[in-house]
């Protein structure tokens, strides 16, 4: 766009140039150079009769701003952009604040910080286990534990006492406990008395839990109470990691991936429960502004018939699913865990997929599934980035 006739052009400093134009502000600053419209401009602004500090809650009825406005007046000085309005409200923001709030700022940052791994990546991290009554009883325990789990997808609590009602209570230092129709807590064997391939000894292949609801559950934790047997080893991929991989060998499939959407499906008639789940959505989710991987949706077993897309893309989404795949099954990746009574295990399940070697005996499982609105919370009020 031109400059707007009449509208100057600030003189050029070391810290902060500018530029009106039509409808949106141009600030270069710090290195990014931000468009800024003039209804955004106005719609944030932080003056106390537009914006509650108190409860952090916008009070200007977004409704009511002129969608042709433009500010009468535009001043910089080294920290701080002020706009005059027609009706001579003034609104100041920041500098440092514009630069990492703007759409520029934004593509630049990554909103959930991670280490991708393999196997050998995340044992030569050795990424500790947090002993269970530091992680109860301190802010410090639980805050390591945070940091790993935000950092890996997977983090291990130590010494916790083997019943399911001691598991509960490690759950509910984190999380609001998510109900689901398996229940709040669960406590699983191999007795076929749900209809999933979970409740046998087969071996499961790795996966993410939940898909055929609309929003998977985030966190799933599993605890080995009791086994009286061999195998039954816990598989664990880092998804993201692998993702990582296809979008820099064939961008084109984590394309795809990232933008058709599928069905996936769980239908249970077995004793008393009957149930009939649909979820939708691509296997991968990514932000759209900066591309950034949130959730895989990946389980081979609950995927329902593609009848979302054409025939002509069905085609080169499984050449996409087969390199994803390829990556996730590379032997490299596969972190195998025994888990044992007393060692908690919790699972990003937007990103970390899971499967078991097939068992023999007696073995014991339990656990529940997190709310991950309630996780990210507890790490933002103990400082951390989620």
């Amino acid at each position: 766009a031109t400059p707007a006739r009449g509208h100057p052009t600030a003189p050029a400093s070391p810290l902060c140039a500018w530029q009106l134009h039509q409808d949106h502000l141009e600030l270069s600053y710090g290195g990014t150079v931000m468009r800024l419209d003039f209804v955004w401009l106005r719609d944030h602004c932080r003056s106390a009769s537009c914006y509650n500090a108190k409860t952090s809650q916008r009070s200007l009825d977004t409704a009511s701003v002129d969608l042709a406005i433009r500010p009468r007046a535009v001043r910089v000085d080294e920290a701080t952009l002020f706009l005059t309005w027609p009706d001579g409200h003034v609104t100041r923001y920041g500098l440092e604040w514009l630069a990492r709030n703007s759409y520029e700022g934004q593509k630049q940052q990554v909103m959930h910080p991670r280490i991708l791994w393999n196997a050998e990546i995340y044992q030569q991290a050795q990424v500790p286990s947090v002993d269970c009554r530091s992680f109860l009883e301190t802010d410090e325990g639980l805050k390591e534990f945070l940091q790993n789990f935000l950092l890996y997808g997977i983090a291990f609590v130590e010494n916790v006492t083997p019943t399911k009602e001691d598991t509960e209570v490690l759950a509910e230092r984190i999380s609001i406990i998510r109900e689901t129709i398996y229940g709040r807590m669960w406590c699983f064997t191999s007795d076929f008395s749900r209809g999933d391939t979970a409740y046998t000894k087969l071996a499961l292949d790795r996966h993410t839990d939940t898909t055929y609801f609309q929003e998977p559950c985030g966190i799933q934790v599993f605890h080995c109470l009791k086994h009286e047997g061999t195998g039954g080893r816990t598989l664990l991929v880092d998804g993201f990691h692998a993702a990582e991989q296809v979008l820099r060998r064939a961008p084109e499939h984590f394309e795809l991936l990232a933008r058709v959407p599928l069905k996936h499906e769980y239908v249970e008639n077995v004793g008393g429960c009957h149930n009939h789940m649909i979820g939708v959505g691509p296997v991968l989710n990514v932000y759209p502004w900066n591309n950034e991987l949130y959730l895989i949706r990946y389980n081979n077993y609950d995927r329902a018939v593609i009848n979302t897309v054409p025939h002509d893309v069905v085609r080169r989404w499984y050449h996409a699913h087969r390199a994803l795949t390829a990556e996730l099954r590379r032997p490299d990746n596969e972190l195998w865990v025994k888990l044992k009574p007393g060692k908690a295990l919790f699972v990003d399940n937007w990103r970390v997929l899971h499967g078991r070697e097939a068992f023999t005996g007696y073995r014991q499982l339990c656990g529940c599934y997190l709310t991950r609105d309630d996780v990210l919370n507890t790490a933002r009020l103990l400082g951390l980035q989620a």
